[in-house]
C-alpha cells in the first residue's frame, strides 16, 4: 500500500500543490491506536496506512479529493459511522441502508460518503469501497479494496493533463465494477 500512496503523493504535489497543501499530516501509531479504543473498532491495515499518510483534510477546505468527495480525518470518519450506527433501526429501517461495519472515508459534504466496508456487506469482500447515498438505495461497490481505489486515482493523474483535472473528476472502476447493491436487499 505504502509505494501507491507515495505516487500519489507525488501526483499530488505535482498536479494539485494548492490541494495537497490542505491535506492534514498522518496520524501516528499512537494516535490510531487511541482512536482505536475510543471507538472500540480495530482498523485495518492498509485504512491504517492511508492515514498515517494524510488525517484528510483540514476542514475549511472544500475541494474534492475523489468523486466529488473531499477526505474526512479519521476521527470524523469515526464519529459519522458512530452516528449512522446508532441510526439503524429507527431513522435506518431497511436493511443495509446504512451497516456497523462501514467507515466513511470521503464525503460530498451533502451526507453521502465513500465507504471502507470491513464486514463485506452484500459481496463477502471485506475491505471493498462501496457508496452510501443518504437519499437513494444505492449502495454501488466501487472497487474491491482500497488499493485497488488508489490505484484508479493513480491512473487518473498519471493519464490526465494538470489542466484538465478541475474541481469534479471521477476515477474510472476497476474491470467488474461498479457492483450494483441496494440497501434492503440481505448480506
Amino acid at each position: 500500500m505504502q509505494a501507491f500512496l507515495n505516487k500519489l503523493d507525488s501526483h499530488l504535489t505535482g498536479k494539485r500543490a494548492a490541494y495537497y497543501a490542505t491535506l492534514q499530516p498522518g496520524l501516528s501509531t499512537e494516535e490510531i491506536t487511541a482512536l482505536e479504543k475510543e471507538f472500540n473498532i480495530t482498523i485495518p491495515a492498509d485504512l491504517r496506512a492511508l492515514y498515517q499518510w494524510k488525517n484528510g483534510q483540514q476542514s475549511n477546505s472544500h475541494e474534492a479529493f475523489v468523486n466529488n468527495s473531499m477526505f474526512l480525518p479519521l476521527r470524523s470518519a469515526l464519529e459519522t459511522a458512530r452516528e449512522y450506527t446508532s441510526m439503524i433501526g429507527s431513522d435506518f429501517e431497511l436493511e443495509n441502508f446504512w451497516h456497523a461495519a462501514w467507515i466513511p472515508v470521503f464525503d460530498n459534504g451533502g451526507g453521502d460518503y465513500i465507504c471502507y466496508d470491513t464486514f463485506g456487506v452484500f459481496t463477502g469482500i471485506k475491505g471493498q469501497i462501496i457508496e452510501f447515498w443518504h437519499a437513494d438505495n444505492d449502495r454501488n461497490t466501487i472497487a474491491p479494496d482500497l488499493t485497488t481505489f488508489i490505484t484508479s486515482i493513480n491512473h487518473l493523474y498519471s493519464t490526465t493533463p494538470a489542466e484538465d483535472l478541475d474541481e469534479y473528476f471521477e476515477v474510472k472502476t476497476p474491470d467488474g465494477y461498479p457492483k450494483g447493491n441496494y440497501a434492503g436487499e440481505a448480506e
